[in-house]
């Protein structure tokens, strides 16, 4: 095969966008030498004025993405007022990139007390101690927060803040990249339609 016809073979294909999400998400927690699952989230105002952040998808499915945080910090108060978003996987490693847009909402209580749970005792403690986003006086103050906190539920299981919660991203697009030679990258996009997805490239 000529390094051509090689070019001008499709190596992101059309059918099941989740299925290769999938895919490329397990070669990435393999490969990515840290934190394989962290992802940009954008959010913006009700206005649109947009912020920007990394996270931790926690879940995933064809029902959506799902990463936590506090409901009260900045992030929180512009998905509460705001409920869209938009998610971006970068794999260096890979050189591939994933993009996801859509709606999202707030999961329910159970999913939200199972998933802190899990979390180790000081993950747990540390959601308690931060007002995350809040201006803080000093970083002693917050090691004294968490002392607080470690004193307060001594001996006994540690809350989930009511505040503190998980959002689910339901994919309304879900665009794959992947490095190509000489920029000529590979980019397809995946749209929800009614009773599945419809997809085409894009010129990189």
């Amino acid at each position: 095969m000529t390094d051509e016809t090689e070019q001008a073979l499709d190596a992101i294909p059309d059918g099941d966008p989740f299925a290769l999400f999938e895919a490329w998400f397990a070669e990435a927690r393999q490969s990515e030498p840290n934190d394989g699952n962290a992802m940009a989230l954008a959010t913006a105002t009700p206005e649109g004025v947009p912020s920007l952040r990394m996270v931790l998808l926690k879940g995933h499915s064809p029902d959506g993405f799902i990463f936590y945080t506090n409901g009260l910090s900045r992030k929180g108060g512009e998905l509460a007022a705001n409920p869209v978003a938009a998610l971006l996987f970068h794999w260096k490693s890979l050189r591939r990139q994933i993009r996801i847009e859509g709606p999202l909402a707030e999961v329910d209580e159970v999913t939200a007390d199972a998933y802190f749970a899990s979390r180790s005792r000081d993950s747990q403690l540390g959601a308690i101690a931060s007002d995350q986003s809040s201006p803080l006086p000093s970083r002693t103050r917050l090691l004294e927060r968490h002392e607080e906190a470690e004193k307060a539920f001594a001996g006994r299981a540690v809350e989930r803040p009511r505040h503190w919660t998980g959002f689910c991203l339901r994919p309304a697009a879900i665009e794959f990249w992947l490095d190509r030679p000489h920029r000529l990258h590979e980019r397809r996009r995946f749209v929800s339609v009614e009773g599945g997805w419809t997809s085409s490239l894009l010129y990189p």
